[in-house]
């Protein structure tokens, strides 16, 4: 599939693979956070860790998966989304959520994050920054909002592993066996905007 230098989907399409990303929490000035659950994180542990990300993307539907297998409990979460109208268009993150979009930044640099701020980003929103550095690296950077304001950053500097994620990697703390995505991850937080 064709997209024009720059755009989303080609960005998407030169990310595509399994990265290991050794992630860094921080406070807002820099320092070093070594756990995030007083933050208000929506996958709360501590830093520094480690996590493989399956990015599997067709031209439409992406699907990507990212995995803690050092620094943390094993956890597995999956996010889905599909091209439209050029944007990146990220499944219903759960009941109540904002619509998350990808966004282009330029050759190599995606955002995703919400399309419109509301009641939804009042209570939790995570912006992604990614930026590929070279054909084999990106940087990922988020800050993450808990009720309106900004408790801490992440950091993940990542390389690729594969060109290709139609399997587990060795490194899988899930194992060798099994499909590579899980069920589509939704959460509850903003459950209760959708009794207004």
């Amino acid at each position: 599939m064709n997209f024009a230098v720059g755009s989303v989907g080609h960005t998407l399409m030169q990310m595509r693979g399994i990265w290991h990303d050794s992630i860094e929490l921080y406070h807002l000035d820099g320092s070093p956070l070594t756990d995030d659950t007083a933050a208000g994180s929506g996958t709360p542990g501590s830093s520094p860790f480690d996590n493989l990300v399956y990015i599997d993307f067709d031209g439409h539907t992406l699907k990507l998966t990212n995995v803690h297998f050092r620094g943390r409990d094993v956890a597995a979460k999956t996010f889905v989304a599909t091209m439209q109208d050029g944007l990146l268009v990220f499944d219903e993150l759960g009941p109540g959520a904002y619509k998350n979009v990808g966004m282009s930044g330029g050759p190599g640099i995606l955002t995703f994050n919400a399309q419109q701020l509301s009641d939804a980003t009042g209570v939790y929103m995570e912006p992604d920054f990614i930026m590929l550095t070279s054909t084999n690296e990106r940087v990922r950077h988020t800050v993450l909002y808990r009720d309106g304001k900004a408790t801490r950053t992440l950091t993940a500097k990542g390389y690729r592993l594969s060109p290709l994620c139609c399997r587990r990697h060795e490194l899988d703390p899930r194992g060798p066996q099994g499909p590579v995505h899980e069920p589509p991850f939704k959460a509850t937080i903003w459950q209760h905007l959708t009794n207004k």
